[in-house]
């Protein structure tokens, strides 16, 4: 980020001093009574971890060695290594992500250059098909681990996939033994949690298992990077599982998150010239930091509500089924004012485009798994196959009025009222309500086919129906009712070669496909009938390797991924659909672990992306202008990130972490960017006994300024120099 500087008589606004969101604690591994205490370990691939199984990459019982793919698993020891204050926070740890959490799309995530509509976010391992807005970050405390799979897998979860995979799977009642957890954290964020899990009956197959997770947290204006920004937020989670016969368990578990954010931040300006336009590298005014242009009583809420049904049967040690019937119900409510844009040679600012919108969403849904293990011509193969349904019911209720609405100083902006705003009124009315049916059928199969070759195929089939209820006035872009039926074909063949028992090669081709609009919970009729369905293809080959005793780990992987027929949202108005003919990306990414000694563990990854648009003509004003060859905007061409740890005693653990992010664009013509980044972070542990934990996390050591997502007008800032303290006390 480029800031112009300004006299002496600078000073930063207090507020921007402030963090909003800050890493609960730099926890220590769990210790057993009179053992050492274990240290720390750290963010990326940890020793071990290509031995890990990942349920987001196949329903085969693969590991992550096994899977000709890349794969990332980030487990809970890391979650907690790391800092995690929710779950966009561990997303730093896979190769190549970048993210933002603005409010308008809070679940803004790019991976091997695509964006939030060609990415599935999924949140145990279901989809609710409005991922750029649902997936918005979540508290990490409730998370078990994240699994990444990068390149196209919709033959796994269906539509949306073509750049990858990302899946938060939650903490959920289990076998793993009584636990309880009590946290208390003080700083730019204050939280108070509560884990608890007991079994009932024997202690090696218990008959019954519950498990009841609390969290809060609050962080008040003045301690965020935008002034009167305040959030407030609660997740409650429990789970019973039950044994009803050998071989036979269910489990219920039932989640509900609540988040209000009274003023929301939207963005900072940014300088403008003479000519009143913004290109070039993008700056602000470093009296801006920390500004909030917002109405005082704008806000974010957001409820929602999950409930899992999951029966699992195994009938041999050969075969396994599970089934899981699952419910998702959101609340969503906006009420804020979005844009602003500097005027008058940088000395006012213009406030406008104010929203009123509500979403009303709900998804039922039905899966089942059926696994199977037995031989082909004398050699091991494996098979699963299913079926997955979903019902997809969303009304929106919005309201937009463009304006302006005046112009206010730029460093002391005046208060202004949301229900006061021109043309504004409380009232809601609906305008669609889109229904979605979803039926599926999968198979997939990992063969042998001679020692240290295996075969892995997948291959899925969807039926989607989309029926839209228009109910404001009918015109010929608006109906009262339309439909479409999309029957997408999916699958993916790969080839793994052990050269040795810790060193393996692969090759993979994989394909997606989606209907047009990418996120047809909320799709009208402009955004399809001149759209076929995209289809996407990604050839990959790489490497994934354990050296010096499994000590060290490194997993290396080249990839080429082309999506035809594409929309993809303007980044200059996210209410308009821009149609490119055609997307490609190719990259290179690394990750490594090495352990060198005990007390020394050393993390690092890095990513090149080399993503553009190979057919895109867009019209500008009268002019149609074509944008081949240029970069998607907010994708970088390379992504980094290494973490040190270091244990000095047995009972204490230092951490220090980078990350780097490349220049991004801020549009389509690339003619506004933003230069590169690095960010730096420190963490400190301490093991009191082996029941107390006091722990540290300081994000942004430098206090460096940069925007997680740029733009022309306005670019949104991310964190400043943050502190958390955090003690833990299990038993």
């Amino acid at each position: 980020m480029k800031i112009a500087h300004k006299p002496l008589r600078f000073r930063l606004p207090a507020a921007a001093a402030r963090a909003c969101l800050l890493a609960p604690a730099l926890a220590a591994a769990q210790a057993t009574p009179g053992t050492a205490p274990t240290p720390i370990v750290i963010i990326g691939t940890a020793p071990g971890s290509l031995d890990t199984p990942a349920s987001t990459t196949s329903r085969l019982p693969m590991s992550v060695r096994e899977t000709p793919a890349t794969v990332s698993v980030i487990t809970r020891g890391e979650v907690e290594a790391m800092g995690a204050f929710h779950t966009q926070d561990i997303l730093a740890a896979i190769a190549g992500v970048t993210f933002s959490s603005q409010p308008g799309s809070p679940g803004s995530v790019f991976y091997r250059g695509f964006g939030a509509a060609s990415l599935a976010q999924l949140y145990n391992g279901i989809s609710v098909q409005y991922d750029a807005i649902a997936a918005r970050p979540v508290d990490a405390w409730l998370v078990e681990r994240m699994e990444a799979v990068g390149g196209p897998s919709s033959f796994l979860n269906g539509a949306g996939a073509v750049g990858g995979t990302i899946n938060v799977v939650t903490r959920i009642a289990d076998l793993q033994g009584d636990l309880t957890q009590v946290r208390a954290g003080l700083g730019d964020v204050g939280q108070l949690a509560f884990g608890v899990q007991r079994s009932l009956g024997a202690a090696a197959a218990p008959d019954h298992v519950l498990r009841l997770d609390l969290n809060g947290t609050q962080s008040s204006g003045n301690r965020l990077w935008a002034t009167g920004r305040e959030r407030e937020a609660w997740q409650a989670a429990a789970s019973w599982r039950a044994a009803l016969a050998p071989g036979l368990a269910h489990t219920l578990a039932v989640e509900q998150q609540h988040e209000q954010v009274t003023q929301p931040y939207w963005g900072t300006p940014v300088l403008r010239d003479a000519t009143n336009a913004a290109l070039g590298e993008v700056a602000i005014d470093p009296r801006t930091r920390g500004v909030n242009y917002n109405v005082v009583d704008g806000r974010y809420q957001q409820d929602v509500t999950w409930g899992r049904s999951i029966v699992q049967w195994a009938p041999s040690p050969a075969t396994s089924a599970t089934h899981t019937f699952y419910f998702y119900d959101a609340l969503r409510r906006y009420e804020n004012v979005e844009t602003y844009t500097l005027f008058t040679n940088n000395t006012e600012v213009e406030r406008s485009n104010a929203l009123l919108q509500r979403h009303d969403q709900q998804v039922f849904g039905s899966r089942a798994e059926l696994s199977h293990r037995t031989e082909l011509f004398g050699q091991r193969s494996d098979f699963a196959f299913g079926w997955d349904y979903a019902f997809n019911r969303q009304t929106r209720f919005p309201l937009s009025v463009a304006g302006p609405f005046g112009r206010t100083d730029p460093y002391a902006p005046g208060d202004t009222f949301f229900f006061q705003t021109p043309g504004v009124t409380p009232t809601l009315t609906p305008d669609a309500t889109n229904r979605l049916h979803m039926f599926a059928l999968f198979a997939e199969n990992r063969t042998v086919l001679a020692p240290g070759w295996a075969l892995t195929s997948g291959l899925r089939a969807d039926t989607i129906s989309l029926s839209r209820h228009w109910q404001r006035a009918v015109s010929a872009t608006n109906p009262e009712y339309f439909d479409r039926r999309y029957k997408p074909v999916t699958g993916r063949l790969g080839l793994v070669h052990d050269l040795a028992p810790t060193w393996q090669v692969y090759a993979l081709y994989s394909t997606a496909a989606d209907p047009p609009s990418g996120i047809l919970a909320t799709a009208g009729l402009a955004a399809l009938r001149d759209f076929d369905l995209t289809r996407g293809r990604q050839y990959e080959v790489g490497t994934k390797a354990s050296f010096e005793g499994r000590r060290g780990e490194l997993a290396l992987s080249a990839y080429d991924i082309v999506r035809k027929n594409l929309s993809t949202t303007d980044p200059l108005d996210r209410t308009r659909v821009l149609a490119v003919g055609q997307q490609s990306s190719r990259g290179l990414e690394l990750t490594a672990s090495w352990r060198p000694a005990s007390a020394l563990r050393v993390a690092a990854h890095v990513a090149y992306t080399e993503a553009q648009f190979d057919d895109f003509t867009e019209v500008v004003g009268t002019t149609t202008v074509s944008r081949a060859g240029n970069r998607p905007a907010n994708v970088p061409a390379t992504v980094a990130g290494a973490t040190v740890t270091w244990a000095p005693l047995a009972s204490v653990s230092l951490s220090v972490d980078w990350r780097h992010v490349g220049r991004r664009y801020g549009n389509t013509a690339n003619t506004v960017w933003e230069g590169a980044y690095d960010l730096f972070g420190f963490g400190a542990g301490w093991r009191i006994t082996n029941e107390w934990t006091l722990s540290t996390r300081v994000a942004n050591l430098a206090d460096e300024t940069y925007s997680a997502t740029v733009g022309t007008n306005q670019v949104v800032l991310g964190g400043p120099r943050t502190m958390q303290v955090a003690l833990d006390w299990r038993f």
